[in-house]
């Protein structure tokens, strides 16, 4: 089982930056980050293709949000600037491990079949 390891969670005003990190044993072929706000479901906001580092962002993040990879570190970044108070949430890094009980995200032409998450990192934005 792959071990997730997520950090860089806190608390800030709205407009301000925060920069997650995820760090793994390895990178799996697609690494991606998720966040479950209060009363919601979890949903898929950012994912990178680790081969060639093509990556894909939920509507409500793109343009604020960078996720990017450190292949040496084996480590995942998510780059949150202008921040809203509705990016409140748990942040939960995620990567593929082949099992059969995945959630899907399309990077381009790539299915990315995440099954393991970290315990997460709470992220909270106020007004």
């Amino acid at each position: 089982q792959v071990q997730l390891v997520e950090s860089g969670g806190g608390s800030v005003q709205a407009g301000g930056s925060l920069r997650l990190s995820c760090t793994a044993p390895g990178l799996s072929t697609c690494m991606g980050w998720f966040r479950q706000g209060p009363g919601k479901e979890r949903e898929a906001i950012a994912s990178i293709y680790t081969s060639d580092g093509a990556t894909t962002y939920h509507d409500s993040v793109r343009g604020r949000f960078t996720i990017s990879q450190d292949n040496a570190k084996n480590a995942v970044y998510l780059q949150m600037n202008d921040l809203k108070p509705e990016d409140t949430a748990m942040y939960y890094c995620a990567a593929v491990s082949g099992s059969s009980h995945a959630v899907t995200v399309w990077v381009g032409p790539y299915p990315c079949e995440y099954s393991v998450w970290g315990p997460g990192t709470q992220v909270t934005v106020s007004s």
